[in-house]
């Protein structure tokens, strides 16, 4: 009798399972909790939809929209046992952004800078652009940025990829910012920006180039000097740090290369501020006002550019406290940030959380215009208003299931700086967060580590709460600071090494 009831229950167990297998295949791919779990995707030669579903339906499905500082941290802190990690971004590898001034000049080679994405082991990557977010249905609607990493310095895309949509449990904004150029003619056109590896790789090929045609017996005096002017506008870490290195390129290396255009070189740092470093106290930006001139380089403050204009080989800058135009042969921009045109549209959708619901609109910073979030880096959203505008009163709530972290994001009330440092604390908050599969009691907090800057020959400077450091003692403060700080160890051992080769053999000038 017992062995006639076992094949019974052993019978009832399989249809059981049966009904189920067909029962999901029947039904949309969803999560463990009930959410959509796929993606459509619509080919670009036949016009065909397909579905890709995610294989991990057991994990809360993460994505992530971009790999900055924030977003690739994230990805690195969240638990592969405990997620299912979706990243997606138009360019394939994450930029160590304080080291990009060294690789612009040869210090370090380009590779010691970046971090290939892939490499997270993540559940997947799409090398792609996320064009809006569908708050509702809960997914992603992205385009393939297949052409390589154009697209991602520049900020559109350069052709048309497949367009599909990424169906998310949780999604986590962190797209960063761009260049803010304020509509000044010329600057997006002429001006070299320092914010990728694409960028670092463009300066280089241009002060090379620069030199190679100044050397030409065919060139003029005038137009040497011209060629030979070096731009930087902007007065911040960047341009500073940029500065300085130019500098040692110049001297240490280009000037046995070519003696006789050294003393044409000529580096100048233009600012709107009445002084340069603005976020170090004013002893150790004069230091640095001070180690500049003693090196050559002009500080321009209170200069104001009005327009950069092409002409030959060479540029013409506009300043306005300038009777004439300056010529340059290269211009570096390194001031100001603008939000990327999906917080922009994100933003300026309304979008209804349910069926029948009040339309809504994500809260915009007051300041700095990015996604307002509360101090546990959920976005705010609010109730339109009859003005067409969400309001940023206390009618706003979180959206749920929805985060924005770095450049992007704005903590509600306060008032951060847009830094590596702020961006990568949030992303390990928020990854704490995820892990746990509840808020944290604690609200975000930022601590400061401090701040530091290179000035060239072999000196830099260090601020923090604790103590404030200039000279060769900063500058080796500066070095190991960013060598421990350098995410993977294929980098950790590879910067040393190439530090070691330049201070040997020179730096690299190759132009290829």
């Amino acid at each position: 009798m017992w062995r006639i009831q076992r094949r019974v229950l052993d019978k009832a167990r399989d249809a059981t399972q049966q009904r189920r297998c067909w029962a999901s295949l029947g039904e949309s791919s969803t999560t463990s909790k009930g959410m959509k779990n796929e993606e459509r995707v619509t080919s670009e030669k036949n016009g065909e939809e397909h579905i890709v579903t995610n294989p991990k339906k057991d994990k809360e499905r993460v994505v992530i929209l971009g790999s900055g500082w924030a977003g690739y941290a994230l990805a690195r802190t969240l638990s592969p046992s405990k997620t299912s990690r979706v990243l997606i971004s138009p360019r394939s590898h994450f930029v160590f952004t304080p080291l990009l001034a060294s690789t612009a000049v040869g210090t370090l080679e380009f590779r010691a800078a970046i971090e290939p994405v892939r490499r997270l082991g993540l559940t997947q990557f799409h090398q792609a652009w996320a064009t809006d977010v569908d708050f509702q249905r809960k997914v992603v609607r992205v385009e393939a940025n297949t052409h390589g990493d154009v697209g991602a310095r520049t900020g559109v895309a350069v052709q048309h990829g497949a367009e599909f949509e990424v169906a998310y449990d949780r999604l986590v904004l962190a797209m960063g910012c761009y260049s803010q150029t304020f509509g000044i003619e010329g600057v997006k056109e002429h001006a070299c920006f320092l914010r990728d590896i694409g960028d670092a790789r463009i300066i280089r090929l241009r002060v090379l180039d620069v030199f190679e045609k100044a050397q030409l017996p065919t060139t003029a005096p005038s137009e040497r000097r011209r060629l030979l002017h070096f731009a930087i506008v902007g007065g911040g870490p960047t341009g500073i740090e940029f500065a300085a290195e130019l500098h040692d390129l110049v001297h240490d290396d280009l000037s046995r290369l070519y003696p006789d255009l050294v003393k044409d070189v000529a580096i100048t740092v233009y600012d709107i501020a009445p002084k340069v470093l603005p976020m170090f106290d004013q002893s150790l930006a004069t230091y640095a006002t001070d180690l500049f001139r003693r090196q050559g380089i002009r500080v321009k403050t209170e200069h104001h550019l009005e327009r950069i204009r092409r002409e030959g080989d060479g540029l013409w800058l506009r300043i306005r406290e300038e009777p004439m135009e300056t010529g340059a042969g290269l211009v570096v921009w390194s001031t100001g940030l603008m939000q990327n045109p999906l917080t922009d549209k994100l933003a300026a959708n309304k979008f209804c959380l349910r069926p029948g619901s009040p339309p809504m609109q994500i809260v915009r910073h007051a300041r700095t215009h990015g996604i307002a979030v509360d101090s546990h880096m959920r976005v705010l959203v609010a109730p339109v208003s009859s003005s067409s505008s969400a309001s940023s009163s206390s009618s706003s709530e979180p959206l749920p299931g929805v985060y924005a972290i770095g450049d992007c994001a704005s903590i509600q009330d306060q008032s951060l700086p847009a830094t590596a440092q702020v961006a990568s604390q949030q992303a390990v908050y928020l990854a704490r967060q995820l892990n746990a599969g509840r808020a944290d009691p604690q609200p975000f907090k930022f601590r400061n580590l401090g701040t530091m800057a290179y000035l060239g020959s072999w000196r830099a400077i260090h601020q923090s709460k604790a103590d404030e450091i200039k000279g060769r003692a900063a500058w080796i403060l500066w070095r190991t600071a960013y060598l421990t700080r350098s995410m993977s160890l294929r980098n950790k051992l590879m910067i040393p090494v190439y530090w070691f080769i330049t201070w040997v053999f020179g730096r690299d000038i190759s132009r290829f």
